[in-house]
């Protein structure tokens, strides 16, 4: 079971319509990434990176990802999902929730 943060909860909106790429990796870890269309329009996604645990390793909320379709924001949060939990990106410091503009 993950145990949400700060970040998730900044991030649920049950109003709006998402997309979700769920996955677990061998060593346990899984991520979860969700993109929407606010009601605005804009793209965004959220992205968790978990422990075997269920605890977050990782949780981005990114209000908006200019230029790209939910398709193409979802396969890039996919893409870097992968990486961070790989070790390809390194982890960021746990200090805040992580909002990106």
């Amino acid at each position: 079971m993950r145990v949400r943060e700060e970040t998730y909860w900044q991030w649920a909106d049950a109003h709006l319509h998402s997309r979700s790429h769920d996955e677990a990796l061998s060593d346990g870890t899984t991520f979860d990434v969700q993109v929407r269309l606010s009601r605005l329009g804009a793209t965004q996604l959220f992205l968790g990176l978990y422990g075997q645990d269920g605890k977050a390793l990782v949780e981005e909320y990114y209000r908006s990802r200019p230029g790209e379709t939910m398709t193409r924001a979802l396969v890039w949060g996919v893409d870097r999902a992968r990486a961070l939990a790989t070790g390809a990106i390194a982890l960021p410091e746990r200090a805040a929730p992580r909002l990106r503009a």
